[in-house]
């Protein structure tokens, strides 16, 4: 083949200006492929491969990144949400909501200040686009803080009641997770749906409720009864339904947004979530085992 008269003819002369320094001087030979070599590098002839590779091999992804200048992976790429993420930062808002219902049992008259500012930060960091550490850790506290005085209480009412609602959420808790994690339960669509119109209605008749009872002094919860059951206890057995569904949906999030490869800041988000489920679960069956045990008096 290299006395081809049509493959000679694309030859390039030597000192071709097209080239700059590597081909004007002279110092570069003419390649048989109309292709410059350049100083004292030669190019392997058509069939050889210095590096004993297969002839037209596909280059790697290292060598595309040294021949177009492509740098390595950087912080945003490699900083991936992990399972551990989740799991310190929910310990450590769970840490932060002990010490808050520490300093709330201590001081009953706190868990007021806890709802409101639980309120307040609760919407604000369910509507921020970029989620803010320190915003989420001040949940937790204030969460903390209403916990505590909740439940110093109704523990003033039935000794032994808190430690009971602790264990039950506990068990709540690991029940589900056990569950997800072996793929018995999964969300669905229609349950959502379900669960996004009763969370609604659970929380107008909250709100419909504290205002009779603060305004009339009438609680429907324990006022009212069905066939000799508190309404509270139907009530609050129904939201205990609803927050374990919550957690479900919380492990799910978790779960999804590991797949997706959301950065690691976002793990503060879930924790959030999760503290959020958490705290509605606990009062919630705190409720469910008063009404248990005040019927157990009476």
């Amino acid at each position: 083949m290299a006395g081809n008269p049509l493959l000679n003819s694309m030859t390039k002369p030597k000192g071709d200006p097209r080239f700059g320094q590597f081909g004007a001087g002279g110092t570069s030979a003419a390649h048989p492929y109309g292709q410059q070599t350049y100083g004292n590098y030669q190019q392997p002839q058509y069939g050889q491969n210095p590096y004993g590779q297969q002839q037209h091999a596909q280059p790697t992804a290292e060598e595309l990144n040294q021949m177009y200048g492509a740098g390595t992976a950087g912080p945003a790429d490699t900083n991936r949400l992990t399972i551990n993420d989740v799991i310190v930062k929910t310990g450590l808002n769970l840490g932060i909501v002990v010490l808050g219902a520490v300093i709330g049992w201590a001081f009953p008259a706190l868990m007021f200040v806890g709802m409101i500012a639980g309120l307040a930060l609760g919407i604000t960091n369910a509507v921020k686009k970029k989620v803010s550490p320190a915003l989420v850790m001040a949940y937790s506290f204030a969460q903390g803080l209403l916990v505590g005085g909740i439940s110093g209480l109704f523990e003033t009412m039935y000794p032994g009641i808190v430690v009971q609602a602790v264990l039950a959420t506990l068990i709540v808790f690991a029940t589900v997770l056990t569950l997800y994690s072996s793929g018995k339960i999964r969300a669905t669509a229609k349950m959502t749906r379900f669960f996004m119109i009763a969370t609604i209605s659970y929380l107008v008749f909250a709100l419909i409720n504290l205002g009779s009872a603060l305004f009339f002094g009438f609680d429907m919860r324990s006022d009212i009864t069905i066939m000799g059951i508190p309404l509270g206890l139907i009530i609050g057995l129904f939201a205990v339904l609803l927050a374990t569904y919550s957690l479900l949906l919380d492990f799910t999030n978790v779960s999804e947004a590991v797949k997706m490869g959301q950065p690691e800041r976002e793990s503060w988000r879930l924790a959030f979530g999760l503290i959020v489920t958490l705290v509605w679960l606990y009062i919630e069956i705190l409720r469910v085992v008063y009404f248990v045990r005040s019927m157990a008096d009476n």
